[in-house]
């Protein structure tokens, strides 16, 4: 009998629990091995001595051996305590879910933006090999995967904002000079056309425009390299041969049976893009002055807070077992053939 797929999604969460735990113990442990004392970092103060230093070590719970201190952080968890920040004085679980939605923002409007692009041109790519299409293709792919993210961004803003002055100061998610819209969904761009403040919403979008750009020509290069060889791949396949022979419209061939056929490997890659540009987009938040969860916990790791960075890595590791999920259940949808696994 085939099991249902929330039996298979149950199976997949109780499967990647080792997963978790195996990230949480060594975040824990990479954290602890960074070179630096926090309590010393805390107290850098004039007149600081040991006794201070040993306090704060104390107050932090430092002093105590790393099993204690793992254990203690274990209990933590399970009452859904992901400790507090010595830089923000808030709790990490509150930080992180502030600055999501400008993560997830920044991170949704590139993902599409690089579908939009990068799956089309593969597809072109595909059906006119060795054309003027096919070599924009490449070149597109390997520049992108060439060209390390901060790098491009830095690019970006030297042309269009420097040079041309068309775009507006990366300072982050809206213009300095306006308000915010009523906070209802943590994304600007909701929040403003809920609220129906046209300004906020143009200003957002705006900001939107040079970030999402730097993280969609990262994110683009492989998914327009995986949708070009798939679908060259299954055009050069039987079936598809025997379509042709059988006189069947070559817009039927294309649209039918090829893409429906290249798209399955392309939905494994667009579920470990989506997971690795909600991680990698740490460098282009620092760029451009974006309040998200990436800029938070490179400015924890800078400092030494230990709290905020294992509060991220495991927000990335349960985000990306999601996703994970996800393109597997979607994977079925799309080719039936492919049976759940037992």
């Amino acid at each position: 009998m085939k099991p249902s797929r929330g039996w298979f999604a149950a199976k997949r969460i109780v499967s990647a629990v080792p997963l978790v735990f195996g990230v949480v113990a060594a975040t824990f442990l990479l954290t602890r091995l960074l070179p630096g004392d926090p309590a010393a970092f805390f107290t850098n103060t004039p007149g600081a001595g040991a006794a201070e230093i040993a306090e704060v070590r104390h107050n932090l719970g430092l002093d105590r051996s790393l099993p204690e201190q793992f254990v203690i952080y274990l209990v933590n968890l399970a009452h859904g305590d992901l400790g507090q920040s010595l830089i923000s004085g808030q709790s990490v679980a509150a930080d992180l879910m502030e600055r999501l939605p400008a993560s997830l923002e920044l991170t949704v409007i590139a993902f599409v933006l690089a579908c939009a692009v990068g799956l089309p041109l593969g597809i072109f790519a595909a059906l006119r090999p060795g054309s003027i299409i096919d070599h924009t293709c490449r070149i597109v792919s390997t520049a992108g995967v060439s060209t390390p993210v901060f790098v491009s961004g830095l690019l970006l803003i030297y042309v269009f904002y420097y040079l041309l002055g068309w775009a507006p100061d990366p300072v982050g998610r809206l213009d300095p000079y306006l308000n915010a819209p009523p906070h209802l969904t943590g994304l600007l761009i909701v929040d403003g056309l809920l609220a129906g403040d046209l300004n906020s919403t143009l200003s957002s979008v705006k900001q939107l425009i040079l970030p999402s750009a730097t993280m969609a020509l990262f994110a683009l290069a492989p998914l327009a390299r995986m949708m070009r060889g798939s679908m060259i791949a299954v055009l050069g396949s039987e079936f598809i041969r025997t379509a042709r022979a059988l006189g069947l419209p070559r817009r039927k061939i294309i649209m039918t049976y090829a893409l429906r056929n290249a798209l399955l490997p392309v939905i494994t890659t667009l579920g470990m893009v989506f997971s690795y540009m909600l991680g990698a987009n740490v460098l282009v938040e620092k760029v451009f002055a974006w309040p998200g969860i990436g800029a938070y916990a490179l400015n924890a790791l800078i400092s030494l807070d230990y709290a905020p960075v294992q509060g991220f890595i495991l927000l990335m590791a349960c985000l990306y077992v999601v996703l994970n999920l996800m393109v597997d259940l979607i994977y079925s949808f799309i080719d039936p053939r492919v049976g759940l696994a037992e």
